[in-house]
């Protein structure tokens, strides 16, 4: 097999060479390795799994004029901690080339798509959380006029070294109304439209019982649609979606064949000096998985599209302590309100330098579901529980109210203060734990040694009463550009474990290299972006990572 995806590969290249007559042929590409070498740790329960881990990828594009080619090697024979069991292994698992032709666009192998914000598809790569859920197919973009895209699409889905053998298809239509109708353009419109529409299908051999007597018919299509329109004028714009789901009974959603819904509405203004953002989002029972087989759906893989979680992307250590995971099957109502304001320099509060203030406030509420009752007859159970639109369910799944001021002191020294009140129900995302109330307080300072180095540093303190209790952590570190950068931190268990998770980095980049190593320890917990969370265990000792990019 890994024959011939190099054998593909070689191909792809010869495509190109051929296509090319009129310009000649750029070639650019990157390297990523992640490397580390770990030791065992009773302190915090790191395991030494092997002498030397790695995960490394290497880029390869070619570009023409008409013809486009890329493959992309993985080698992962001895992946770092989290990335164990299928991810083991190396190959070719991406190559594609594409043809460009007047207004029609081709590509044949692997690619990634995405049909509006994702709701009913949405295929990415995420590396940090071990996500490539790219197709192997072919895909058709045409834009017959101005202002209109047309995609048609299928294939089958990467999950780790495979594909799932279930067929996805998919079509999808955008319409920017204001370059058909110029007059709105006169008048600062901008209004766009769009319809999707995605179809699984799988022959599915799966073998359930929902009792001794009844076995799941799984069907043999799924189909999901998607319509969209957005409207932009000056500093406003507005998003309304929705999406709904056939028939789809999965371990995540007890087998039910009730159909799942997403609808969003989102809002927000923005002027120099002023930005704000309203949005609400409710979605039931989407979880959309390209195999009905439970060991192959289970947590993030095989996933199809995706669900934004409506919460503030953080960055600093403790605020990212207890993130947030959509709940796709179960369902929810999230909600998020997010203000910033610049005040001027040289006035009571802006100061001499001026002073910007960001306030964001996320809530997810369960939404209402009233289960049937199947003591007598399970297959009462068929659409699992009814349920109101605009109704909330009992449980809060998570809250969180963060207020960043950040001001400059001095034309060296610039502050960020920060405090994050937060509930997150750890049984909820996680399985067991119960709700988790914390008070987040940091600070965030940067001074300007001289023109080449600066000194940054962080102090973080959470507190709360539930779970581990009590976290502290501390950080500096030293830029000397356009070269070094010199990283030392700790995070502290105050409350239970007393366990010291300290690091130490050295960074260093050199025209298209960046190096960086580094000695410590990584707590276990869960690693999150954009709502999608994978478990990530404890480790101890010396990490390497090397970036290269022609």
């Amino acid at each position: 097999m890994r024959r011939s995806l190099l054998y593909i590969l070689a191909i792809c290249c010869c495509l190109v060479a051929s296509a090319q007559t009129e310009q000649g042929i750029t070639l650019s590409g990157s390297v990523q390795s992640d490397m580390l070498l770990p030791q065992t740790d009773e302190k915090t329960g790191a395991e030494k799994t092997g002498d030397f881990l790695t995960n490394t990828y290497a880029d390869l594009l070619l570009q023409s004029k008409y013809v486009d080619a890329g493959a992309r090697l993985e080698y992962l024979e001895h992946p770092l901690p989290g990335f164990e069991n299928d991810f083991a292994g190396w190959g070719v698992p991406n190559f594609w080339v594409k043809g460009r032709l007047g207004k029609v666009e081709l590509t044949a192998g692997t690619f990634y798509e995405q049909f509006g914000s994702g709701f009913i598809l949405r295929t990415y790569e995420e590396r940090s959380l071990g996500i490539d859920n790219s197709l192997l197919g072919g895909r058709l973009v045409v834009k017959p006029v101005q202002g209109v895209t047309l995609k048609v699409l299928s294939g089958k889905q990467r999950r780790y070294w495979n594909w799932n053998k279930s067929l996805i298809s998919g079509a999808d239509a955008e319409v920017d109304i204001d370059q058909i109708i110029p007059t709105l353009q006169e008048h600062n419109l901008h209004l766009m439209t769009g319809f999707s529409w995605v179809n699984k299908y799988e022959d599915s051999d799966e073998k359930v019982y929902v009792s001794p007597a009844y076995r799941v018919n799984f069907p043999k299509y799924v189909n999901a649609w998607d319509v969209r329109v957005s409207l932009n004028s000056g500093p406003w714009s507005v998003l309304a979606e929705y999406a709904q789901k056939g028939a789809d009974p999965s371990f995540a959603n007890n087998y039910i064949f009730r159909n799942g819904s997403a609808a969003m509405l989102s809002g927000s203004y923005s002027q120099k000096g002023l930005s704000v953002l309203l949005q609400a989002k409710r979605s039931e029972n989407m979880s959309f998985k390209s195999t009905n087989n439970v060991s192959k759906a289970i947590g993030i893989s095989s996933a199809i599209n995706h669900l934004p979680a409506f919460t503030q992307d953080q960055t600093y250590a403790l605020a990212t302590l207890y993130p947030y995971a959509t709940q796709l099957a179960d369902g929810e109502w999230a909600y998020q309100a997010e203000l910033g304001y610049n005040f001027k320099r040289k006035t009571a509060l802006g100061g001499k330098y001026g002073m910007n203030i960001k306030v964001n406030y996320s809530y997810v509420r369960a939404i209402d579901r009233q289960f049937y009752d199947t003591t007598n007859d399970p297959l009462a159970a068929t659409d699992g529980y009814s349920s109101s639109f605009f109704k909330w369910g009992d449980d809060t799944y998570y809250q969180d109210l963060d207020i960043t001021v950040t001001r400059k002191l001095s034309k060296a020294f610039k502050l960020s203060l920060m405090y994050m009140n937060q509930r997150y129900n750890k049984t909820v995302v996680e399985g067991e734990g119960g709700m988790i109330h914390s008070d987040i307080f940091i600070a965030d300072g940067k001074y300007q040694l001289s023109p080449k180095t600066t000194l940054r540093g962080e102090v973080q303190y959470l507190t709360t009463k539930d779970d581990q209790g009590d976290w502290a952590y501390g950080l500096l570190e030293l830029s000397l550009v356009p070269h070094w950068m010199i990283t030392v931190s700790d995070m502290y268990n105050v409350g239970e474990t007393h366990i010291h998770y300290y690091q130490g980095l050295v960074t260093c980049n050199f025209g298209q290299h960046r190096l960086q190593a580094g000695y410590g320890r990584t707590r276990a917990g869960y690693n999150c972006s954009g709502g999608v969370c994978r478990w990530i265990p404890a480790t101890t000792g010396f990490t390497v990572s090397y970036n290269y990019n022609f």
